[in-house]
């Protein structure tokens, strides 16, 4: 028997959905508003413009999505999903070069996000103590009357109340203005812009083709080209194709643009892929790809019975796709918190959720500012002492990642979470990796001693 009563989240995105999901383990209702209406199928819906554009689920993200709906990855499959080898099926051009492609034990799913959310949605409908209210705008906080924490939510004209409040509402949400409203100080923020976008467009698997890969990475970096492109399979015989440019060198929308753009990559494997392909959608663009943080965990005062979550609290640029993955990841830090807490009473539990969820994101926040704090249009925080070094680093073991695929492999598994990043320290890869950077330092001497002598040569002619 669930221990509470009522809970409501807003926002039906993936933080919304999976909150809800593990919320319905401990109160006897949940209550997801959401202001959209919702499609009668996998298509986009307003309030998630996003989802025109590649979504990545990565393997961690994926084993708790399959916890919480077993059979999920399944399901998918059998709507059309593809099963690959990130290592195997995916070829990916980094900063540095081809990575290796090899058969490793890593196994993802790729589909449209629309797919996604609209299998996870069905589900969830099905669970008996779970309600959707579409097509409602959440419009503020209501205070308990004690003034120190959050009793509902201002819905238009009308009020509900509730034990528990999650904001799940996305990059756009309202809870500073509505906090400050209420006489909160609103939360500290933080933010790097890199002025990264990308466009995007859907085509049909041309008949007969004959590839060896089943996706294409080519990546944008501050250490290499700041144009990139993706190329994955999605449900339906289709690829979902996009294009990216950083330092405000943004994609174009139009139709031969597109094209060129796509030509002037370091490697022409998307454009050949595609030039003679059938565009099945428009050309879709998107800009919003700052990070920013939201310190709620910080706040001297943080209201009871109300926690917020997924990209309400922390927003990362897209282009990484973490997003899902610590959506989930919250998800179940919130659920094993409400578990572990054996108070028949709420009091402090919204402070400690807010500080178990900041540890969930600071791993993939850091990756993603160390890399685009290093354009040099990015705006926001700066890279200062340590971070430095570990940009070194890190550029020495993307070099090694070129040629080494174990040491590729290890990287996989802190990109998709699977291991923490400081495994990527462990002796046995910080040994390669300062080999590496002494052979760096020595092709540079090198290279500088081939560059003067001429020089010297003619001055003392």
């Amino acid at each position: 028997m669930s221990r509470f009563q009522h809970a409501i989240v807003i926002g039906s995105g993936m933080a919304g959905l999976l909150a809800g999901r593990v919320l319905a383990n401990h109160f006897e209702q949940v209550t997801i508003v959401e202001r959209d209406r919702f499609p009668d199928a996998p298509q986009p819906r307003n309030g998630m413009p996003q989802s025109r554009h590649l979504h990545v689920l990565l393997m961690r993200g994926q084993l708790i999505l399959e916890a919480l709906f077993p059979g999920l990855r399944d399901q998918l499959i059998q709507a059309g999903a593809v099963s690959l080898n990130p290592s195997g099926d995916v070829a990916l051009f980094s900063a540095f070069g081809w990575l290796p492609r090899y058969e490793s034990n890593l196994v993802q799913i790729s589909m449209s996000r629309d797919l996604l959310d609209w299998t996870i949605r069905q589900r969830l409908e099905q669970v008996e103590n779970v309600q959707f209210l579409p097509e409602s705008q959440v419009t503020g906080l209501i205070a308990t009357k004690d003034g120190q924490g959050i009793a509902g939510v201002k819905i238009q004209d009308q009020s509900l109340y509730a034990d528990w409040i999650v904001d799940a509402s996305g990059q756009t949400s309202k809870t500073p203005q509505w906090l400050k409203a209420l006489g909160y100080e609103p939360p500290a923020e933080m933010f790097v812009n890199a002025f990264i976008g990308y466009s995007s467009r859907i085509y049909r698997l041309p008949a007969g083709v004959r590839a060896d890969w089943k996706g294409i990475f080519i990546a944008c970096s501050p250490q290499g080209a700041t144009r990139g492109g993706i190329l994955f399979p999605i449900e339906g015989d289709r690829w979902s194709v996009g294009l990216s440019g950083a330092e405000r060198d943004y994609p174009p929308t139009t139709e031969a643009e597109f094209l060129k753009f796509a030509k002037t990559l370091v490697s022409p494997e998307i454009y050949e892929a595609i030039k003679e392909a059938e565009p099945l959608t428009p050309i879709y663009g998107f800009r919003k790809t700052e990070n920013r943080l939201r310190r709620y965990e910080k706040m001297q005062h943080q209201p009871e019975n109300f926690v917020v979550l997924g990209h309400a609290a922390c927003t990362f640029n897209p282009i990484y796709g973490q997003g899902m993955t610590v959506a989930a990841l919250s998800a179940q830090t919130l659920d094993r918190c409400f578990t572990q807490h054996r108070s028949s009473s709420l009091k402090g539990l919204a402070r400690k959720i807010q500080k178990e969820v900041a540890k969930v994101q600071n791993q993939p926040w850091t990756f993603a500012i160390n890399q685009d704090y290093r354009y040099s249009s990015a705006e926001g925080l700066k890279s200062q002492g340590l971070n430095r070094l570990l940009d070194l680093y890190f550029d020495h073991l993307g070099q090694l990642m070129t040629q080494k695929k174990e040491i590729y492999q290890a990287f996989l598994e802190v990109m998709h979470m699977l291991k923490p990043a400081s495994s990527l320290f462990q002796p046995g890869i910080a040994i390669q990796v300062l080999g590496q950077a002494l052979r760096s330092t020595a092709a540079r001497e090198t290279n500088k001693k081939e560059t003067i002598e001429p020089s010297t040569v003619s001055n003392n002619a």
